[in-house]
């Protein structure tokens, strides 16, 4: 049967307030003209950024269901997308989904939640840490920010390093599995002329090759923007794009969501005013600027 629409298996939580996980995730790669089939790992009221007394639902049980259906329907898709899961556990079932829904023609990326800014969220403890180690082996894409870069790496957080340390903890986690490794929030070593600035790095191990985009730091953290940030990549290289293009294009556009949302007065907990942003999914890109690092060979 002739595939019309591309499809994505999104594994994520589901939160009522605040804008994360699959309620970001699924206008944006509709946008992009990707269906998203979710698979729920947890139901909350809200998302966990800024917010005490959530509920949440934990849906290991009803994980495992739903992929017992879909494997009798012999679906098909185009990428499996893994983020916020709601326990350790249910780490053996996303492992299992890649084993029964991965192959060789689709993509598999992982974003591996575990913290920001240092810590570890909420609901995450070591257990999650050291299974989340396990289960990146199966990626061909992941996309932490530093502070998942350091936590899956055993390394301590700060708040500025040399470029060249990064670069070596990038190949030390594509040596764990995953062939390309996009690291966001990494912070810069130094200012510009005044500016502080925050990059996205990435490794693709099989070119033994490094991208880097260098972005303006922003006064103000929302909730959320990793979940669009990967969203964004993965319709990009969907949509046929080469990697430096889709990390460009996730780049442009959180940038552009921020600042759109730092010129409002609300409580940022509420996460970017993506509603606002969408339109300029579908407009042409003028790129930022990538920047190829020094080749550093694996031999």
């Amino acid at each position: 049967m002739e595939k019309i629409i591309k499809k994505v298996a999104a594994i994520h939580d589901l939160s009522g307030f605040g804008r994360s996980s699959l309620t970001n995730i699924i206008p944006i790669l509709s946008t992009m003209g990707i269906q998203v089939c979710p698979l729920p790992t947890a139901i909350l009221s809200t998302h966990t950024g800024g917010f005490t007394d959530f509920s949440f639902i934990d849906l290991t049980d009803n994980m495992e269901k739903i992929m017992e259906h879909w494997d009798k329907l012999n679906l098909e898709f185009d990428c499996i997308y893994s983020g916020f899961l709601g326990s350790h556990k249910q780490i053996d079932v996303v492992s299992r989904f890649i084993d029964r829904f991965g192959n060789k023609n689709n993509l598999t990326v992982i974003d591996p939640v575990l913290g920001d800014d240092g810590e570890l969220y909420k609901t995450m403890g070591n257990e999650m840490v050291q299974e989340m180690k396990k289960l990146i082996k199966k990626a061909d894409i992941i996309t932490p920010n530093f502070t998942e870069v350091c936590l899956l790496l055993d390394k301590e957080y700060v708040d500025n390093i040399n470029e060249e340390i990064v670069k070596d903890y990038l190949i030390e986690l594509a040596e764990m599995g995953p062939k390309i490794i996009i690291a966001t929030s990494i912070p810069e070593e130094e200012t510009i002329l005044n500016e502080k600035y925050s990059n996205v790095i990435a490794y693709d191990k099989e070119n033994d090759v490094f991208w880097k985009i260098r972005c303006k730091y922003i006064p103000a953290s929302y909730p959320g923007t990793g979940d669009c940030y990967t969203s964004v990549v993965i319709g990009s290289l969907l949509q046929g794009d080469s990697l430096p293009i889709a990390i460009d294009r996730g780049t442009q556009f959180i940038t552009q969501c921020i600042r759109a949302s730092y010129g409002f007065k609300y409580n940022p907990r509420e996460g970017i005013l993506l509603e606002k942003m969408l339109n300029i999914l579908n407009m042409p890109v003028i790129s930022n600027g990538y920047e190829i690092l020094n080749y550093k060979s694996k031999k």
